[in-house]
């Protein structure tokens, strides 16, 4: 099982280029999968058919996994037998026969300027752990780039002069540029706190932990949860929070959608389009609240 698993990541990077989110989740969908396949259908990959994948399915029903957990697991399995029909250990996908109607789509919380504004408060400056939360969260806002990016940067990755992050993930590399605040905030990190708590093992991360190794994907959430609770911040804020009021925020400024697909690092316009329609979705909610004829329906 652990070959075909190690083989299917292999084919996410270099066949897919993947972002590391979805490697994460496909691998760790398919280790269940193939888990489930040993314990209850002892089978292995190479013997399933489709009536096993739909007894998965059941299985995940009646464990009460939500509609879009149980669909993403369905995407994984069959990107998993794509891999196996190319590494040539079967002829078929037996996941291609399976259908699931998509759950409905749940747009996501967007910070409103006021709330970036409070959200980018909260750290103390004065403090080595607040100085670099502060260099973090301005980074994210001013770039947009997802949590797993933010922690894979290195020192050499952003031009403190240029003002430009270069982002690379996978084998696609995008450069960003970066406003002068949060260039002014990741140049005081480095010179007051970096240089003083990076460890060898750190390297050449950009960010590190007060004992001085690369930060963790996992320990930055945990960061952004408390910055906002801190804040008083009804949403559920996570750090793609910031990444979508990014995006909005610039559709809002007027930047064209093509240069904001760009930025996000979407192979596919078809995802950036997404904002389009939480604009429009904003823009009937301030109508319906402010324009006077509105009101009286």
């Amino acid at each position: 099982m652990k070959d075909f698993c190690s083989g299917f990541s292999e084919y996410l990077v270099n066949q897919k280029s993947v972002s590391a989110n979805t490697l994460e989740s496909y691998v760790r969908d398919v280790e269940h999968f193939t888990l489930y396949l040993s314990k209850e259908q002892s089978v292995d990959p190479i013997s399933v058919d489709t009536q096993m994948i739909k007894s998965y399915v059941a299985e995940m029903k009646r464990s009460k996994k939500s509609e879009s957990t149980i669909i993403r697991n369905i995407a994984s399995i069959r990107c998993f037998y794509r891999y196996m029909v190319f590494a040539g250990f079967t002829n078929a996908n037996p996941a291609n026969a399976i259908r699931l109607e998509k759950a409905e789509k749940k747009f996501p919380q967007i910070l409103s300027g006021k709330e970036i504004e409070l959200l980018l408060s909260q750290p103390d400056i004065q403090e080595p752990k607040g100085c670099r939360d502060k260099a973090m969260l301005e980074l994210l806002y001013a770039t947009g780039i997802r949590a797993s990016e933010l922690v894979d940067l290195d020192v050499g990755s952003i031009s403190l002069s240029t003002g430009m992050l270069h982002c690379c993930s996978g084998k696609n590399e995008r450069v960003i540029p970066v406003y002068s605040t949060a260039i002014n905030a990741i140049t005081d990190y480095i010179v007051r706190v970096r240089r003083k708590i990076i460890t060898p093992a750190g390297g050449q991360a950009l960010f590190v932990n007060l004992n001085g190794r690369r930060l963790t994907r996992q320990g930055f959430w945990k960061i952004v949860k408390g910055y906002a609770e801190q804040a008083k911040i009804v949403k559920e804020i996570t750090p793609h929070t910031l990444r979508h009021s990014f995006a909005l925020h610039l559709l809002e400024n007027g930047a064209d959608l093509k240069d904001i697909q760009a930025m996000l690092g979407h192979a596919d316009i078809s995802s950036t389009q997404m904002y389009v329609h939480l604009l429009n979705d904003h823009c009937k909610e301030v109508y319906n609240q402010c324009h006077p004829r509105a009101k009286l329906g």
